[in-house]
């Protein structure tokens, strides 16, 4: 046998051994094959719980303290005036008055047009103490038109007033007292008369302002 012809020989009888091998033992050729296809990488899936924890933590925001106004902001509901002249010229004009406003400007123009402004707020604050008292009639029209009280009154009613600056002032006046937008020295007052009158009454005087004595 030739050099060539004996190792064709020997290559045939390998492989047929290792034909038979393979044929043989069919456990040893699946664990073969097992190990080689084997993933490089084992994904773990991930459980519902772990899921919402993740998005919680990313998508948070921060907690921030709710907002707090200051009592300036949360005490808005009327404004605050460092005078009274402050007040009274804060006030509009005589435009749009409705008839409370127009008797009480009436009153305080005609019973004290030319005293101070405190004094002319005090006049209010009189009108507005009977319109609550209940020995008077309600209202600040009725209180101002109630007969044999103030001698202005014609007729049961307010007399027209032209427009002049003393009337502009009471009825900016007329509004503070209305809004209750400061506070009269004479803030429990009943009555008032002028100093020159001598009335008579028994009564607490509570205020002089100008040339008007204030009682309750």
């Amino acid at each position: 046998m030739s050099f060539s012809n004996r190792v064709a020989s020997i290559v045939t009888l390998t492989f047929t051994v290792a034909a038979l091998i393979g044929f043989g033992t069919p456990g040893f050729a699946q664990e073969i094959n097992r190990a080689i296809n084997v993933p490089s990488a084992l994904s773990v899936p991930q459980t519902p719980q772990m899921i919402p924890a993740i998005a919680m933590t990313q998508s948070a925001d921060p907690v921030t303290a709710p907002s707090q106004e200051s009592d300036a902001e949360q005490d808005g509901d009327t404004v605050a005036y460092g005078t009274l002249d402050a007040a009274v010229a804060a006030q509009p004009g005589p435009e749009a008055m409705n008839d409370e406003l127009q008797c009480m400007a009436g009153a305080i123009y005609f019973e004290a047009k030319g005293e101070p402004l405190s004094g002319q707020l005090a006049v209010a604050e009189v009108i507005l103490n009977r319109s609550k008292s209940g020995r008077f009639p309600k209202g600040v029209c009725s209180v101002v038109t109630q007969k044999g009280q103030f001698s202005f009154v014609r007729g049961g009613h307010v007399p027209v007033i032209t427009p002049n600056k003393q009337y502009r002032t009471a009825v900016a006046v007329a509004r503070v007292a209305l809004a209750d937008a400061w506070d009269s020295p004479a803030s429990d007052a009943m009555y008032f008369h002028a100093r020159r009158a001598a009335p008579g009454w028994h009564r607490v005087q509570v205020a002089a302002i100008g040339n008007h004595l204030f009682y309750r």
